[in-house]
């Protein structure tokens, strides 16, 4: 017998860490190879861990909800045991609890101090605490010391502090100078159904710090429905947080004369879902042109690494798509200059129709270098995207509308009827400055200005 690690996989360039959503096999349960043994979800997309051996669970290491990095080992698979459990039936062990059932405090002015006695294998502070790559990064962003960052409470695995721990005590201090005033502060433990969360009040700020379970230090007055955010909102927020707080956005806007292409569309859709058993919308013919500048202009495809600017030679293309349940997801067409238009068309809709459905993979979307957003889709005549980290561009393609347009003909300028559409970039300014985001931006509206009507598809 042998006891084979189970390690959170690597899920993405970006991606640091992942939040275990359900666990289908518990301790002593057989497993085959490539049998789903938890669910798990990033900022990006909910996944499915297969088994990599055949045999038995032998150990889960973590719990739901826990946040955990990428290539930790979440299990242990004890394998060529499957003909022993008649004999030797496994025990079951609990998982180790990382956060306990901590009692509400008895009196506000007195507040229990939460010791966490579990010990992390390794550290990379001067306390034995382990810190993740992602929460490093935000705190040296945010000028966090390492000194503060030993003290901020962790509600990860073994007191580990996330990313959310650090975000909240980021915002906390923004809010009230509480970085100023660590040693100072009550901590106050809010319980509810479904986790523990902490909220702070400073001794000096006035506010009264909870005293029981459920209670919150906000209150609301007037006619109010409180919905709690789900899972993915939460994480989407704290992706657009993180990104604002990362780049410096600039927008760029302009217009495009799409008549053409309009036209040209009604013309031919009726054929084209005849011939190629799907539908053609404005979309594919959007990134069409999107790759077509990329190729121009290869430092709008790139990303920042420190002071280092890494140019990407693939172009993936992410297209931001509305899920049923109101919120994003942005999963991506890999080396799409690769494909003509009716591949687009195919990849566009069938991401499209995985992400309404359900059904996307992890790597669906994963390693995006430029992002598209049609904001007209809802009737919007532009908008201000935010980047998709670590991109450091996303561009904005708004409703078509029909205008009375002055054009200029051999006759002279005469007014038209004319389809014209908005379009806008936002980029990092760290790297894109403000000739090359607005000529890429002119660039793409001339593309599609420039359309062939009597293209073939």
């Amino acid at each position: 017998m042998a006891i084979v690690d189970l390690v959170m996989p690597k899920l993405g360039e970006s991606i640091m860490e992942a939040t275990i959503l359900k666990w289908h096999k518990q301790p002593g349960d057989t497993v085959k190879m490539d049998e789903t043994i938890l669910d798990i979800a990033t900022d990006k997309v909910d996944s499915e861990v297969p088994s990599t051996v055949a045999g038995v669970i032998d150990e889960v290491l973590f719990n739901v909800n826990d946040v955990v990095p990428i290539g930790t080992v979440i299990a242990k698979i004890r394998t060529g045991a499957a003909d022993q459990l008649t004999s030797n039936p496994v025990v079951s062990s609990p998982v180790k609890e990382t956060v306990a059932s901590y009692p509400a405090p008895q009196d506000a002015d007195v507040v229990e101090t939460i010791q966490r006695t579990a010990t992390p294998p390794s550290s990379n502070g001067s306390s034995n605490r382990f810190y993740s790559p992602l929460v490093l990064n935000i705190a040296a962003g945010e000028g966090v010391s390492m000194a503060e960052l030993e003290k901020i409470p962790g509600t990860g695995n073994e007191g580990r502090v996330t990313k959310k721990d650090i975000l909240q005590y980021v915002s906390n201090r923004k809010v009230s100078g509480y970085g100023s005033r660590v040693a100072n502060q009550q901590r106050v433990t809010v319980f509810n159904e479904s986790s523990v969360s902490e909220n702070y009040s400073s001794p000096d700020s006035g506010q009264q710090p909870s005293t029981g379970a459920g209670q919150q230090l906000t209150t609301y007055t007037g006619n109010v429905e409180i919905i709690e955010m789900d899972r993915m909102r939460r994480l989407i927020a704290d992706h657009m947080v993180r990104s604002k707080q990362t780049s410096p956005h600039v927008t760029s806007f302009t217009e495009a004369d799409v008549t053409n292409l309009a036209q040209w569309r009604d013309k031919v859709k009726k054929d084209f879902e005849k011939r190629e058993g799907t539908k053609i919308t404005f979309t594919p013919l959007f990134i069409e042109a999107v790759v077509r500048c990329i190729k121009k202009f290869p430092l709008i495809n790139c990303s920042l690494d420190g002071n280092n600017i890494i140019i990407k030679k693939d172009i993936n293309i992410g297209m931001a798509t509305a899920l049923p349940s109101g919120n994003l997801i942005v999963p991506v067409i890999k080396n799409a200059d690769q494909f003509n238009l009716v591949g687009l068309t195919k990849q566009v809709n069938n991401l499209a129709d995985a992400a309404r459905n359900g059904k996307l993979k992890a790597d669906d979307t994963q390693g995006g270098t430029f992002t598209l957003t049609n904001v007209g889709t809802f009737g919007s005549l532009m908008g201000t995207p935010i980047i998709n980290q670590p991109q450091v561009a996303i561009m904005a393609v708004g409703a078509i509308k029909k205008r009375p347009v002055v054009i200029e003909t051999p006759a002279g300028d005469s007014i038209a009827i004319r389809h014209m559409m908005y379009l806008s970039m936002s980029y990092d300014h760290r790297i894109v400055d403000g000739s090359l985001g607005a000529t890429f931006l002119t660039a793409v509206a001339k593309e599609l200005e420039n359309f062939k009507s009597d293209r073939e598809f």
